[in-house]
């Protein structure tokens, strides 16, 4: 295939991993046409980005952090892109090797694929727990979604994931774009957009970036919650499919890896995390209900509400 690829990051204050991942980035058998990180302004760190310029080649587009959001501050990198295909990273992916790429854009062989997302996997220092998610989420098969699969695969049809994806760019505009306004799941309400529209979703299993997070019990309630929140408030996606038996099934497979593992002590420990997953769920969807105070309170993103 020839084709041109921009890639769009969105940075805030940045670690070392956003240094990793251009430099793995820049050692890719394909590389994008431009680089783009939005990056949130934070006062005192105006200048946290500026080294990339040169050393990786990349242009800053800065972001008012009052203003950024997750599907709005993403579709404003698309718009500066017209490029055949926009790839989205987030900040703290980090390719496992050159051909992540090359993997991905395969799969657009597919004139019917309009998006696909790479394999996650945990970090060596990751939760054994984390791990088993990752696995469960993203397994070692390539898999391709469309519009028949909504029947038996329920949200699972068009799951996808930022961390790590690419657009077939004149799909994403003719759809509008990803939404201006959300807390949360941008891509996979984009992903529905696309399946309803007769496209495909593809899932490259040989396209991997090491990606993972060791939430505390409190920090999974509250992510969840704000994965309810944006349940609630596109209802006429997310509630036209079924969500929580997939959790279930997440968590009895996960507990079946434990056994065989024979990580007994684990499974206290998935019982405990599952339960605050399902409990902050619950709340989000319900979060409309519930006094501006106590929201504020249960969120992980404060600013969603204040703004």
């Amino acid at each position: 295939m020839k084709y041109s690829l921009d890639l769009i990051i969105p940075t805030y204050l940045p670690d070392q991993k956003l240094d990793l991942l251009l430099e793995r980035i820049r050692k890719q058998s394909v590389q994008p046409d431009r680089i783009l990180l939005l990056n949130t302004i934070v006062p005192g760190h105006e200048d946290c980005v500026d080294s990339y310029v040169d050393k990786y080649k990349v242009e800053i587009h800065p972001i008012d952090k009052s203003s950024f959001d997750h599907g709005g501050t993403r579709d404003y990198g698309a718009s500066l892109s017209d490029a055949e295909f926009i790839m989205f990273m987030t900040q703290d992916a980090v390719p496992v090797d050159s051909h992540l790429i090359t993997s991905m854009m395969q799969t657009f062989e597919d004139e019917n694929v309009s998006l696909c997302y790479a394999r996650q996997i945990a970090g060596k220092h990751g939760d054994v727990l984390e791990q088993y998610t990752r696995e469960f989420n993203y397994p070692d098969k390539d898999i391709v979604k469309s519009k028949e699969d909504l029947e038996t695969m329920g949200i699972k049809a068009f799951f996808c994931s930022d961390v790590c994806a690419i657009y077939r760019k004149s799909v994403y505009d003719a759809l509008g774009g990803f939404v201006k306004k959300t807390i949360f799941a941008e891509d996979a309400i984009m992903g529905y957009h696309m399946i309803m529209a007769g496209n495909k979703i593809s899932y490259a299993k040989h396209a991997k970036v090491v990606h993972s997070h060791n939430y505390n019990y409190i920090q999974q309630f509250q992510r969840n919650f704000d994965v309810g929140v944006a349940h609630r408030q596109y209802d006429e996606i997310f509630g036209s499919v079924q969500s929580v038996p997939e959790g279930v099934k997440l968590v009895i497979e996960t507990a079946k890896q434990m056994v065989r593992d024979k990580k007994y002590l684990k499974l206290v420990d998935l019982i405990l995390a599952s339960g605050f997953k399902f409990l902050g769920y619950k709340l989000g969807k319900q979060y409309h209900r519930l006094p501006k105070s106590l929201v504020l309170k249960l969120t992980s993103n404060r600013h969603y509400f204040n703004s």
